[in-house]
C-alpha cells in the first residue's frame, strides 16, 4: 500500500510543478511555448483552468501526502526485535515465581601471585 501511495506521491509531485510552470506570469513561464491556448479553454484563456486545477491538484497532492505518512509509520512500526523468538535464560526457567532471586553471578577478581617476600613471612593480622 505504501508503495502505491509513493509512486503517486512522484507523480503528482511531476504534474503540479508542471501545472505550476504553464500559469501566466509575469515572465510568462512555460505558457510562452504553448502557442494559443485561447481556442482549447475558452476566451479567458487558461487562467482559470489552471488556477482550479493547480488547486485540486495541490489539495490531492496534500492528502497522498497525509496517507502515505501513516500508512509508511503503521508499517514501520513493528520492530525487529517483535520477530525474535523470547529467549528464556535457563536460569530463569529452573526458578519458580515464589523463590527468592538467586545472588548475581559476579566473577572473582584474578589472584596476583605473592612475591617472594611475602610468601616467607606471614602476614600480620589487623
Amino acid at each position: 500500500m505504501t508503495t502505491l501511495f509513493l509512486i503517486s506521491q512522484f507523480v503528482l509531485a511531476v504534474i503540479i510543478t508542471i501545472a505550476v510552470l504553464l500559469q501566466k506570469s509575469s515572465s510568462i513561464g512555460l505558457g510562452a511555448y504553448s502557442g494559443s491556448n485561447e481556442s482549447l479553454f475558452g476566451a479567458k484563456g487558461p487562467a482559470g483552468f489552471l488556477a482550479k486545477f493547480t488547486f485540486v491538484i495541490g489539495v490531492v497532492f496534500v492528502l497522498n501526502t497525509l496517507a502515505l505518512g501513516y500508512f509508511y509509520n503503521k508499517e514501520t512500526s513493528k520492530s525487529i526485535v517483535d520477530t525474535l523468538p523470547s529467549v528464556i535464560p535457563p536460569a530463569a526457567q529452573s526458578a519458580s515465581a515464589t523463590d527468592a532471586p538467586a545472588a548475581p553471578n559476579v566473577p572473582m577478581a584474578p589472584l596476583v601471585p605473592a612475591s617472594k617476600d611475602e610468601t616467607k613471612a606471614p602476614a600480620p593480622a589487623n
